[in-house]
Protein backbone atom coordinates (compact mmCIF):
# COMPACT_ATOMS: atom_id res chain seq x y z
CA UNK A 1 0.00 0.00 0.00
CA UNK A 2 1.35 3.56 -0.83
CA UNK A 3 1.14 5.98 1.53
CA UNK A 4 1.53 10.16 1.42
CA UNK A 5 4.18 11.68 3.46
CA UNK A 6 4.52 14.98 1.30
CA UNK A 7 2.57 16.93 -1.05
CA UNK A 8 4.05 19.76 -3.11
CA UNK A 9 2.04 22.96 -2.49
CA UNK A 10 3.92 25.50 -4.77
CA UNK A 11 7.04 26.96 -5.60
CA UNK A 12 9.28 28.88 -3.55
CA UNK A 13 11.54 31.64 -4.97
CA UNK A 14 13.57 31.39 -8.13
CA UNK A 15 16.05 29.20 -7.48
CA UNK A 16 13.85 25.90 -7.58
CA UNK A 17 12.77 25.40 -4.05
CA UNK A 18 9.14 23.66 -3.30
CA UNK A 19 6.88 24.12 -0.44
CA UNK A 20 5.99 20.83 1.16
CA UNK A 21 2.49 20.40 3.00
CA UNK A 22 4.01 17.36 5.31
CA UNK A 23 2.27 14.37 6.01
CA UNK A 24 4.61 12.47 8.22
CA UNK A 25 5.36 12.14 11.88
CA UNK A 26 8.85 11.80 10.69
CA UNK A 27 9.32 14.89 8.54
CA UNK A 28 12.94 15.26 9.29
CA UNK A 29 13.69 11.81 8.68
CA UNK A 30 11.58 11.28 5.21
CA UNK A 31 12.99 14.92 4.09
CA UNK A 32 16.46 14.47 5.40
CA UNK A 33 19.42 15.62 2.90
CA UNK A 34 20.24 12.97 0.60
CA UNK A 35 16.81 11.08 1.05
CA UNK A 36 15.52 9.68 -2.40
CA UNK A 37 11.42 10.66 -2.60
CA UNK A 38 9.62 8.84 -4.68
CA UNK A 39 7.21 11.34 -6.40
CA UNK A 40 4.21 11.16 -8.44
CA UNK A 41 1.20 13.55 -9.95
CA UNK A 42 -2.61 12.62 -8.16
CA UNK A 43 -4.90 11.07 -10.02
CA UNK A 44 -2.91 10.90 -13.38
CA UNK A 45 -0.25 7.76 -12.77
CA UNK A 46 0.95 5.51 -10.41
CA UNK A 47 4.39 5.62 -11.92
CA UNK A 48 6.92 7.46 -9.88
CA UNK A 49 9.90 9.91 -10.61
CA UNK A 50 12.92 9.76 -7.90
CA UNK A 51 14.20 13.14 -6.54
CA UNK A 52 17.28 13.82 -4.63
CA UNK A 53 16.75 16.03 -1.83
CA UNK A 54 19.81 18.03 -1.73
CA UNK A 55 18.19 20.78 1.40
CA UNK A 56 15.48 20.98 3.32
CA UNK A 57 14.39 23.86 5.51
CA UNK A 58 11.84 25.22 8.20
CA UNK A 59 10.31 28.68 6.91
CA UNK A 60 7.82 29.97 8.54
CA UNK A 61 6.00 26.56 10.18
CA UNK A 62 6.48 25.06 6.73
CA UNK A 63 8.83 22.92 4.80
CA UNK A 64 10.91 23.99 1.78
CA UNK A 65 13.20 21.31 -0.11
CA UNK A 66 15.68 21.62 -3.02
CA UNK A 67 15.65 18.53 -5.28
CA UNK A 68 18.51 17.40 -7.54
CA UNK A 69 18.00 18.29 -10.83
CA UNK A 70 15.07 21.10 -10.15
CA UNK A 71 16.62 24.58 -10.31
CA UNK A 72 14.45 27.23 -11.48
CA UNK A 73 11.04 28.54 -10.97
CA UNK A 74 9.18 26.53 -13.90
CA UNK A 75 10.55 23.35 -13.23
CA UNK A 76 9.27 23.90 -9.65
CA UNK A 77 6.23 25.10 -10.50
CA UNK A 78 5.76 21.78 -12.87
CA UNK A 79 5.85 20.06 -9.70
CA UNK A 80 2.75 21.60 -8.31
CA UNK A 81 0.82 18.97 -6.41
CA UNK A 82 3.33 16.12 -6.71
CA UNK A 83 2.98 13.55 -3.87
CA UNK A 84 5.47 11.98 -2.11
CA UNK A 85 4.97 8.25 -1.25
CA UNK A 86 6.47 5.37 0.56
CA UNK A 87 5.51 1.59 0.32
CA UNK A 88 3.29 0.86 4.02
CA UNK A 89 6.02 -2.24 3.58
CA UNK A 90 8.96 0.11 4.03
CA UNK A 91 8.16 1.31 7.97
CA UNK A 92 8.65 0.11 10.97
CA UNK A 93 5.85 -2.01 12.99
CA UNK A 94 3.36 -0.05 14.84
CA UNK A 95 4.30 0.83 17.99
CA UNK A 96 3.66 -0.90 20.98
CA UNK A 97 1.98 1.95 22.65
CA UNK A 98 -1.75 1.45 22.50
CA UNK A 99 -2.39 5.14 21.58
CA UNK A 100 -0.18 5.21 18.27
CA UNK A 101 -1.81 4.18 14.72
CA UNK A 102 -0.42 4.83 11.41
CA UNK A 103 -3.19 6.19 9.25
CA UNK A 104 -3.49 3.07 7.08
CA UNK A 105 -3.93 1.06 10.12
CA UNK A 106 -7.29 2.93 10.95
CA UNK A 107 -8.28 3.22 7.44
CA UNK A 108 -11.08 0.82 6.64
CA UNK A 109 -12.34 -0.12 10.62
CA UNK A 110 -15.78 0.16 11.33
CA UNK A 111 -16.89 2.50 14.21
CA UNK A 112 -19.29 1.99 16.45
CA UNK A 113 -21.38 3.60 19.56
CA UNK A 114 -20.11 1.88 23.34
CA UNK A 115 -23.98 0.17 22.45
CA UNK A 116 -22.52 -1.74 19.57
CA UNK A 117 -24.74 0.68 16.81
CA UNK A 118 -22.67 0.77 14.01
CA UNK A 119 -21.55 4.06 12.61
CA UNK A 120 -20.08 3.40 9.51
CA UNK A 121 -16.06 3.15 8.14
CA UNK A 122 -13.42 5.08 8.55
CA UNK A 123 -12.49 6.71 4.93
CA UNK A 124 -9.38 8.22 6.07
CA UNK A 125 -7.31 10.09 8.83
CA UNK A 126 -7.21 13.80 8.01
CA UNK A 127 -4.36 15.92 9.77
CA UNK A 128 -5.45 19.63 10.63
CA UNK A 129 -4.13 22.61 12.87
CA UNK A 130 -6.85 21.65 15.16
CA UNK A 131 -5.86 18.03 15.30
CA UNK A 132 -6.72 14.93 13.78
CA UNK A 133 -9.84 14.12 12.26
CA UNK A 134 -11.91 10.86 11.28
CA UNK A 135 -13.75 11.01 8.25
CA UNK A 136 -16.37 8.23 8.59
CA UNK A 137 -18.30 7.19 5.49
CA UNK A 138 -21.97 6.36 7.28
CA UNK A 139 -23.20 3.04 7.30
CA UNK A 140 -27.14 4.43 6.56
CA UNK A 141 -25.62 6.41 3.04
CA UNK A 142 -27.34 9.36 4.87
CA UNK A 143 -24.53 11.60 3.80
CA UNK A 144 -21.26 11.77 2.38
CA UNK A 145 -19.08 12.12 6.04
CA UNK A 146 -19.01 12.54 9.58
CA UNK A 147 -15.58 14.15 10.69
CA UNK A 148 -14.96 12.92 14.70
CA UNK A 149 -11.78 14.49 16.27
CA UNK A 150 -9.76 11.52 17.22
CA UNK A 151 -9.06 12.58 20.53
CA UNK A 152 -9.28 10.19 24.21
CA UNK A 153 -12.81 11.69 25.04
CA UNK A 154 -14.41 10.79 22.08
CA UNK A 155 -12.65 7.60 20.61
CA UNK A 156 -13.00 5.35 23.83
CA UNK A 157 -11.00 2.04 22.24
CA UNK A 158 -9.55 0.81 18.87
CA UNK A 159 -9.00 -2.72 17.94
CA UNK A 160 -7.34 -3.44 15.20
CA UNK A 161 -7.40 -6.88 15.70
CA UNK A 162 -10.69 -6.41 15.71
CA UNK A 163 -11.35 -3.96 13.08
CA UNK A 164 -13.49 -1.68 15.34
CA UNK A 165 -12.82 1.87 16.66
CA UNK A 166 -15.50 2.53 19.56
CA UNK A 167 -16.37 6.11 20.05
CA UNK A 168 -18.76 7.94 22.78
CA UNK A 169 -19.44 10.84 20.78
CA UNK A 170 -20.73 14.20 22.77
CA UNK A 171 -24.34 15.36 21.76
CA UNK A 172 -25.41 16.82 18.16
CA UNK A 173 -21.86 15.31 16.75
CA UNK A 174 -23.12 12.91 14.79
CA UNK A 175 -26.68 14.81 13.88
CA UNK A 176 -26.97 15.59 10.27
CA UNK A 177 -26.46 19.23 9.28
Amino acid sequence: MELVIGRVAKSHGVKGEVVVDVRTDEPDERFAVGTVLHGRKPRVSTDTTEYTVEAARDHSGRLLLRLKGVDDRSVSDALRGTLFVIDSKDLPASSDDDDEFYDHELEGLSVRLSDGTVIGTIREVLHSAAGELLSIRPADGSRAELLVPFVAAIVTSVSLADGVVVIDPPEGLLDPE
